[in-house]
């Protein structure tokens, strides 16, 4: 960081999306004191803030705003899509706005208030050829050489989507864990393992790439949704119970719209003793 020793300290929002956490930082008019040393620190959750990811707002020549996402670990996320919809709730109610247009590593993303205090975002296409989730070699994403035969998915980011009996009784923290760093997956992967419980209602659980077990996972969700609908276990819209609360996936022909509630927790500052240290 190159003004760690500054005076001043530096401002931040809790948000979170079914308790999918992140700590939001708005970088707009301001220098930008981002770094993955202040990702891993801040994501502490004894020694910083912490969160699953953290979203980093900034300026855009053609978008509304610019996010960046880092995990907890340091490393950059790719794609988030509660924090998606958690920044864009914000800017919506800051602005008033009732849509706005994200630039993120996806590319130009739409986000709109969808009433009831839903905040929806659209994730794009997703990505379904072994190249671009992407995969070690070449095979059938709909079906990996893994045990469990699990469907790969990208959204922005990859995942690893296993379909299962009763995603109660998976060990998720010794499997994600797992399959997060099998060497089919050079970038590592989402992991996520879902039931389906009713026609077009799935219960699923997440290991995120770089944070671990989360009470939600936006772009799992979606990757989920996409995996069923290409097993033909459901339709393309879909309702998603993960730990945190109920997503609705909706795959239409301009990309994957993902709809859920949105909270702002609180702002506070991160003191310059605290940003002194990271130096």
């Amino acid at each position: 960081m190159t003004d760690a020793a500054s005076p001043q300290g530096l401002p931040f929002m809790k948000m979170h999306g079914l308790g999918n956490d992140f700590v939001v930082i708005d970088q707009r008019g301001r220098e930008n004191r981002v770094s993955a040393g202040l990702a891993r620190a801040l994501g502490d959750r004894h020694r910083g803030v912490g969160f699953d990811q953290l979203a980093v707002i900034e300026e855009d020549d053609e978008a509304d705003i610019r996010l960046t996402f880092y995990n907890s670990d340091g490393s950059i996320a790719g794609a988030c899509g509660n924090a998606t919809r958690c920044v864009s709730a914000h800017v919506m109610r800051e602005t008033g706005a009732e849509r706005l247009t994200l630039r993120t590593e996806r590319g130009l993303l739409l986000a709109e208030d969808a009433g009831d205090g839903l905040t929806r975002v659209n994730m794009g296409a997703p990505q379904l050829d072994w190249t671009e989730v992407p995969l070690a070699r070449a095979m059938d994403t709909l079906e990996l050489p893994l045990p469990g035969a699990p469907v790969a998915v990208g959204m922005g980011n990859p995942h690893c989507v296993f379909f299962v009996e009763d995603a109660e009784a998976v060990n998720v923290a010794a499997e994600g864990k797992r399959f997060e760093h099998d060497p089919l997956f050079p970038e590592r992967t989402n992991v996520e393992f879902a039931a389906l419980v009713a026609p077009d209602h799935l219960r699923m659980r997440v290991w995120e790439r770089g944070a671990g077990i989360t009470l939600a996972c936006g772009s799992g969700t979606c990757a989920t949704a996409v995996a069923a609908a290409r097993r033909g276990l459901t339709g393309r819209r879909v309702l998603v119970d993960v730990d945190g609360g109920r997503l609705e996936v909706d795959w239409r022909d301009d990309g994957v719209w993902l709809t859920g509630p949105t909270a702002h927790v609180f702002d506070g500052v991160l003191t310059p003793a605290f940003l002194a240290g990271l130096a």
